[in-house]
């Protein structure tokens, strides 16, 4: 109590050097560490100016006041179940999937994640769906569920007047439920049933409550057709990011809980994270979205040039390409395909071989214990901004093992490009569909949803540290802490007029201001040092 009243004396003190001179007015600055603010404070832990933990707790006081600031506005959202995205290779058709958790009771569905698609659809009130038994893919250790829209509580069939119907001239009357047919690049590959809307299961990375109900719009698919039925792509459902109205991220970011943005991130041991909100951090690297007729319809990048290996970038080896997460493997234009196999393959110091059963041309022998050099493929794309492909190359395994590998480039069949997940994989990939570009940074896809800025530790990395390209940065962080200054605002000359009653408000306004600073210094160093613990 005595330290307390000690401090108020203190400011009222400092209230005496608010003068009156002009209309000027001044007022002394203590910083929140100052050895002046030291005496009052009682604190026993004080941190040494200018060390690190100095720095550490400037830096966790912005944080602070930048979760108040933007609430929740900046939080990341995931699937309920957690951000992992999974590959089960060729057994699922080389996607990635993720699990999420719709309707009331909850049920889970193991959905593809699809960047070139709008729609999320589920197998549901079946007439014609792949197998769900687990039984039917070596790589599931429990069968997959199908949807029923009479079983949950929260489920509603969307009619033809709903604004996100779009198949209006199918419907005989505007309280009709609402029909949909999606037909994919795959041939005969096709999804129909039912517009449903009903909620979605998701968890936060804030402090906030972690589970949220999001309601969202999804197809109920009663009918499935081509890779859908019977190869054993996506048979328990698809999630469609791309750029519609209907997509999950578009409607999370119309209900306000995320930023217009999401990330994917594919490792090379197929795992992977889905983040929906995610910005990206410093480190990324960005280039815009190229629209098409007009408008942006989908995620196209322009690249200006191809460079492989250490040879110059290849003339005449621009394109246009769809990054899609739907496809596992990347293709490009014909006349830029001859060129780059060209160059990779007089620049590989390995004996050529093709594969049967493999799609590829460019195959290359490799033992057991050999490791081959492969020369590196760049995308050179617009402002001189440079994505490095960490893994153009698929290995082939045999009985022993890997025994050799294979460009995993494809010609695509017309002028547009297709960057697939092979090509994204060792980024986190952003889509910021605010902004319209497509950014990347180098990421190992650890698990960002409870990552906090904490200090480091004595080992000098925080607790599950993330590497350092992938910890997040504060926006306006200062590495310098501001000095203790003063400042004397001009005041216009017809303010004269009022210059008693205006220094009495003045002197009010300078008391209040510093009482509440302070009061706030109080309060927030506890709640600070509990965050840490």
């Amino acid at each position: 109590m005595a330290r307390r009243l000690a401090v108020w004396l203190w400011m009222l003190s400092a209230l005496i050097t608010v003068r009156e001179s002009s209309m000027m007015y001044t007022s002394r600055l203590v910083h929140r560490f100052s050895d002046e603010l030291r005496g009052f404070s009682g604190e026993k832990m004080w941190p040494e100016k200018m060390s690190r933990e100095y720095y550490q707790r400037l830096l966790i006081g912005d944080f602070q006041r930048q979760k108040m600031k933007i609430g929740h506005q900046r939080q990341l959202l995931f699937p309920s179940q957690g951000s992992q995205a999974l590959s089960f290779g060729n057994d699922l058709g080389w996607l990635h999937y993720t699990w999420i958790d719709v309707g009331t009771p909850n049920v889970s569905f193991l959905v593809a994640l699809d960047a070139g698609s709008d729609l999320l659809w589920v197998p549901c009130d079946c007439v014609q769906c792949a197998s769900l038994s687990a039984t039917h893919y070596s790589s599931l250790d429990k069968n997959l569920n199908e949807f029923s829209p009479s079983s949950s509580s929260t489920s509603k069939l969307l009619t033809c007047s709903h604004r996100l119907c779009t198949q209006q001239a199918n419907c005989k009357a505007p309280n009709q439920s609402c029909p949909y047919n999606v037909q994919y690049y795959s041939e005969d590959t096709s999804s129909s049933g039912q517009l449903v809307e009903d909620v979605l299961h998701l968890s936060s990375s804030s402090n906030s409550p972690s589970n949220i109900k999001a309601s969202v719009v999804f197809g109920c698919g009663k009918k499935q057709s081509g890779a859908y039925l019977d190869e054993g792509v996506a048979p328990d459902g698809l999630m469609g990011l791309g750029l519609g109205d209907i997509s999950v991220p578009s409607i999370l970011a119309k209900s306000g809980l995320i930023r217009n943005t999401f990330s994917l991130c594919f490792n090379d041991n197929g795992s992977g994270r889905i983040f929906f909100g995610d910005q990206g951090l410093t480190t990324h690297q960005w280039t815009p979205f190229v629209p098409l007729d007009g408008k942006f319809s989908t995620y196209v990048v322009g690249v200006d040039s191809v460079c492989v290996g250490k040879s110059t970038c290849l003339k005449q080896t621009s394109f246009h390409a769809v990054v899609d997460s739907g496809f596992s493997f990347t293709f490009i234009p014909d006349d830029v395909y001859k060129k780059v196999t060209k160059e990779f393959d007089r620049d590989i110091k390995a004996s050529r071989v093709s594969y049967d059963g493999y799609p590829w041309e460019y195959c290359y022998e490799s033992s057991g214990e050999e490791q081959l050099n492969f020369p590196s493929v760049e995308l050179m794309l617009p402002s001189n901004q440079s994505f490095v492909v960490q893994y153009p190359t698929f290995p082939v395994t045999g009985d022993q093992g890997i025994v050799g590998y294979c460009l995993a480039i494809e010609r695509a069949e017309g002028d547009m490009a297709i960057i697939g997940q092979n090509f994204m994989t060792g980024y986190r990939m952003v889509f910021d569909r605010e902004n319209m570009k497509l950014g990347w940074s180098h990421s190992d896809c650890q698990d960002l949803s409870n990552q906090k800025r904490t200090p480091s530790s004595a080992g000098g990395k925080p607790p599950n540290a993330l590497p350092t390209n992938e910890q997040q940065r504060i926006p306006g962080a200062q590495a310098v802490p501001p000095a203790i200054a003063g400042r004397t605002p001009p005041i216009a000359s017809s303010a004269s007029a009022m210059h008693a009653p205006f220094s009495f408000w003045m002197r009010l306004t300078v008391l209040l201001s510093m009482l509440a600073s302070f009061h706030l210094l109080w309060y927030l160093e506890p709640v600070i040092s509990q965050d840490l613990v």
